[in-house]
C-alpha cells in the first residue's frame, strides 16, 4: 500500500480517534488517504489552531493527540504549539509535510527546515528518509510522546516518499534500546523522604502539572490526608489536589495565594512532585524557601536539581512513587502533634491574607466577581479553557478547580491565543463535558478565525470575554514598573463588535454589563444550545494581586 495509507492504519493501531489538521501542497498525499480512512478529521483555519486544538485535547482527556500540516509555513505556522507542548509537557505527534527529496536544501518552493528549526523544542523529531521506515516510526512516535515525561514529538514527511508503495505489517512493540524512562523511583530514597517528612515540623507538598500527567492526583490526596500536609499546586497542576479541601493553600508564585507563598518561605521541608522550580515560583532564586531541605519527585532527570538543589531526588512516576511514599510515611508512625504550631500559623494566614478584592459600589463588574460567577454559574463543574494575561491568574485564583484536567491553559510558553483552539480539542475529547473558554479581547483576536472551526464541528462551546479594552497584562506592568507609561496597549477604540462577529460565523453573541443579574445571565448563556460568545465588559484598569514582582522573595509580595 502506498506509504500514506500506511499511516492511516498506524494511527487505528494507536486508537486514534480524531486528528487536526490543515492540508497543503505538501501533504497532498496524506490528505488523499484521509478520504477513506475513517478516521476524523478537525479542519482548522490555522495551523496555530491546529496545534493548540490538538494540546486541548491531550490535556483533557491524558491521550496522544495528534496534528498535521504542510511544508513551509504550514510548519513555521505550528513551531509556537510546538514549543508550547515541550514547555508544558503535552503528548502530540505532529505530521508535517515536507517539499520532494531531491528539493531538499534547494530553497524549493514551501521548504523549510523543518527538524532543524523544532529540535530544541521537541522531545523527539523524524526524518523520513526511506518510506519503509514509516510505520515504525509513527509508533516510536506514539510511544515517546506518551511515556516517561510527555511531549511533543515531529515526523517530517517529504511529499514523494509518502507515494511511494511499501510492505505494511501491523506493529505492537516498540523497542528502543537508547530511550528508558526510569518509572520506578529508588526505594532507599523514598524511604528517606518518608523519614525525612515524619520529623519534619514545616513541611509543604508542592504539586506541578506532572501529577495530573501521571494522573497521581489520588495518590497525591492519600498522602496529604495521611500526613495532615498542607498542599499548593502550581498554575500547571491545579485540579490535583481539590480547591475545597482545608488542606489546600491556593495557587503558588507570582500570583499566588500570600499564604501558599508565606509557607514556602517558611516551610523546612519541601516536596516537589511533578514541577520544576520555574521562576514564576521561586522569585528571586537565591531567596527562595531558605529554611528548607528539599524532596524532588520527577519522571525527567534533567530536572532534578537544575533550579533548586534537591536534598533527596527521586526520579520516577509520579503515581508509583507516590504510593509507595504514602507506605513507607505510614510505617514511621510520625507524631501527628508536632504539626500543631505550623497549621495554626497557616490558617492564621489563611484568615489575614484571604484571596480578597475591593468590590464595585454599582453594577460596574469586577473582573475577578466575573470568574467567581462563572464558578457559581457552572456549579464548579466545568472544563475551563484560557488565554494567556490577567484573565488567566484571575481564573487560576478565583475559580477554585475541584479535580485534574478541568483547566486547561498555556503555563510555561505564555501563549496568547491559546484558549479558544484548546478548547475545540477539549470539547471533541469530552464531547459530555461543559466546556467553557475565558478569554481577554487581546488574546481572543489572535485566533478568532477558529470560530468558523467551532461551528463547522457544531461544539457548544461558550466562550466568556473579560473585556477591558486593554492588553491587561502588559498595562499593569507599565502601571507598576513603568511610571503609568501606557506603550500601545490599549485595544478599547479599535476592538471588532463581538456580538456582530459572532454573527458573521453563525453563532449567537450576547454583551453582558449587569453585575447584579450576572450569574443568571450566565447560566443563561450556557444553558443556549450550540456555541455562544459572551462579551463581558469589566473595570478597565483593575490589577491582578496579589503578586510578587519579578525577581523579588515571596515574602515581599504586594498587593
Amino acid at each position: 500500500m502506498r506509504a500514506v495509507d500506511a499511516l492511516m492504519e498506524c494511527l487505528k493501531a494507536e486508537d486514534v480517534e480524531v486528528v487536526f489538521g490543515l492540508p497543503g501542497g505538501a501533504n497532498l498525499p496524506t490528505y488523499d488517504a484521509f478520504y477513506d480512512a475513517g478516521i476524523r478529521h478537525v479542519l482548522v483555519r490555522h495551523e496555530a489552531g491546529g496545534g493548540h486544538a490538538a494540546e486541548g485535547y491531550a490535556k483533557a482527556t491524558g491521550r496522544v493527540a495528534v496534528c498535521f500540516g504542510t511544508s513551509g509555513p504550514g510548519a513555521t505556522n505550528l513551531v509556537t504549539p510546538i514549543c508550547d507542548a515541550m514547555m508544558d509537557s503535552v503528548p502530540v505527534v505532529f505530521i508535517t509535510g515536507q517539499v520532494r527529496t531531491d528539493l531538499l536544501g534547494t530553497d524549493g518552493f514551501q521548504e523549510a527546515d523543518t527538524m532543524g528549526m523544532t529540535l530544541p523544542m521537541v522531545k523527539h523529531s523524524f526524518m523520513v528518509q526511506d518510506a519503509q521506515d514509516l510505520p515504525a516510526m509513527i509508533h516510536e512516535a506514539f510511544h515517546i510522546a506518551r511515556t516517561g515525561r510527555p511531549g511533543p514529538v515531529l515526523v517530517d514527511i517529504p511529499v514523494d516518499l509518502s507515494k511511494d508503495d511499501i510492505e505494511y505489517l501491523p506493529r505492537t512493540e516498540v523497542e528502543l534500546p537508547g530511550y528508558q524512562p526510569i518509572i520506578e523511583g529508588n526505594q532507599r530514597q523514598i524511604r528517606l523522604a518518608a523519614n525525612a517528612l515524619a520529623h519534619s515540623r514545616r513541611p509543604v507538598l508542592y504539586a506541578g502539572g506532572g501529577v495530573i500527567s501521571a494522573e497521581a492526583s489520588a495518590e497525591l490526596i492519600a498522602l496529604a490526608h495521611a500526613g495532615s500536609f498542607p498542599v499548593t499546586c502550581t498554575l500547571m497542576g491545579l485540579g490535583a489536589f481539590p480547591a475545597t479541601d482545608p488542606q489546600w493553600l491556593g495557587m503558588l508564585g507570582m500570583h499566588g495565594t500570600r499564604a501558599a507563598n508565606y509557607s514556602m518561605d517558611e516551610a523546612d521541608l519541601i516536596v516537589c512532585i511533578g514541577a520544576r522550580f520555574d521562576d514564576r515560583i521561586t522569585g528571586k532564586l537565591d531567596e527562595f524557601a531558605p529554611h528548607a531541605k528539599f524532596i524532588h519527585i520527577d519522571v525527567d532527570p534533567a530536572e532534578i536539581s537544575k533550579n533548586v538543589p534537591a536534598h533527596i531526588p527521586i526520579v520516577g512516576d509520579a503515581k508509583n512513587i507516590l504510593s509507595r511514599l504514602l507506605g513507607e510515611y505510614r510505617a514511621t508512625e510520625a507524631d501527628p502533634a508536632r504539626l500543631d504550631e505550623w497549621l495554626e500559623r497557616i490558617q492564621a494566614w489563611k484568615d489575614k491574607y484571604p484571596l480578597s478584592f475591593a468590590d464595585s459600589e454599582d453594577s460596574e463588574i469586577k473582573p475577578q466577581f466575573m470568574i467567581q460567577a462563572l464558578h457559581e454559574a457552572t456549579g464548579g463543574e466545568a472544563i475551563v479553557t484560557s488565554d494567556v494575561g490577567q484573565h488567566q491568574m484571575w481564573t487560576a485564583q478565583h475559580y477554585g478547580f475541584p479535580a485534574p484536567r478541568r483547566w486547561i491553559n498555556s503555563g510555561g510558553l505564555g501563549t496568547m491565543g491559546f484558549g479558544l483552539p484548546a478548547a475545540i480539542g477539549a470539547q471533541i475529547g469530552c464531547p459530555d463535558q461543559m466546556v467553557v473558554v475565558v478569554a481577554g479581547d487581546g488574546s481572543l483576536q489572535m485566533n478568532s478565525q477558529e470560530f468558523a472551526t467551532v461551528v463547522q464541528e457544531g461544539l457548544p462551546i461558550k466562550v466568556f470575554i473579560l473585556n477591558n479594552g486593554f492588553l491587561g497584562m502588559v498595562r499593569q506592568w507599565q502601571e507598576m514598573f513603568w511610571d503609568n507609561r501606557y506603550s500601545h496597549v490599549d485595544l478599547r477604540e479599535h476592538s471588532p463588535d463581538w456580538v456582530k462577529l459572532a454573527d458573521a460565523y453563525g453563532m449567537k453573541g450576547v454583551q453582558l454589563t449587569q453585575k447584579e443579574s450576572l450569574v443568571e445571565d450566565m447560566k443563561a448563556v450556557l444553558a443556549m444550545d450550540g456555541p455562544v460568545l459572551c462579551d463581558v465588559l469589566v473595570s478597565r484598569e483593575e490589577n491582578t494581586f496579589p503578586m510578587i514582582p519579578a525577581g523579588a522573595a515571596a515574602r515581599d509580595m504586594v498587593g
